[in-house]
């Protein structure tokens, strides 16, 4: 375990500790049982409080709000390449870029998503080709976050459209492999993003799985 495991660990429990109240309160019917669950989320709730900056006011709405069995969260993103380089979106939440993508959408598959996302992002209409990897965040080099999040990387093919920025974009290019720019670590590593070209090189790799 690294030095940072150890540092993060309190996110760990935090997060256990909230899945396990989600789903008591989901399925128990005891009221004895139910006031438990509901201070085991409330845990959960001072333990964020305590080790951020968040506020618990936010902390309950975006982490402690839920209902239903606990599941991880999963994030999108469009693989795209053209002329050996690469699709990258500048965000404007923190000015740094990434491969163009976001939180599946109820309704959606994860090709609906992937095609939905270039399109509003980039200005791009594509088809999905292929699922290239399947990505737990929690073994990557991302900042800590008080989700469970996998991520699936779909590679698509530009078949109209232009670029054009979208909501949350300020600018839409293509990059080489050995001229990216500074990327959003939230949404993806270099690691990650490098990685993409191995399946520009060799079509025919077997899909990654953490």
């Amino acid at each position: 375990m690294t030095e940072r495991d150890v540092s993060l660990k309190w996110l760990d429990w935090a997060k256990q500790i909230q899945a396990i109240a989600q789903i008591g309160l989901t399925y128990s019917k005891d009221v004895y049982d139910l006031e438990r669950f509901q201070a085991l989320r409330e845990i959960s709730v001072d333990i964020l409080d305590t080790y951020t900056l968040v506020g618990k006011d936010t902390i309950n709405l975006s982490f402690a709000n839920e209902s239903g069995y606990a599941t991880p969260k999963v994030d999108i993103r469009g693989v795209v390449f053209e002329e050996d380089k690469i699709l990258l979106v500048k965000e404007k939440a923190d000015g740094a870029w990434a491969l163009p993508g976001g939180w599946a959408d109820i309704g959606y598959s994860p090709s609906e998503v992937a095609v939905k996302e270039i399109k509003e992002e980039a200005g791009f209409d594509v088809v999905p080709v292929r699922l290239l990897a399947v990505l737990d965040k929690k073994f990557h080099d991302h900042p800590p976050e008080p989700y469970h999040i996998y991520k699936m990387f779909i590679l698509c093919q530009i078949v109209g459209g232009e670029a054009l920025v979208g909501v949350e974009t300020s600018e839409v290019r293509f990059f080489g492999e050995s001229e990216l720019p500074e990327l959003s670590a939230e949404r993806n590593t270099i690691a990650q993003v490098k990685s993409m070209f191995d399946y520009l090189r060799d079509p025919d790799k077997a899909v990654r799985l953490d």
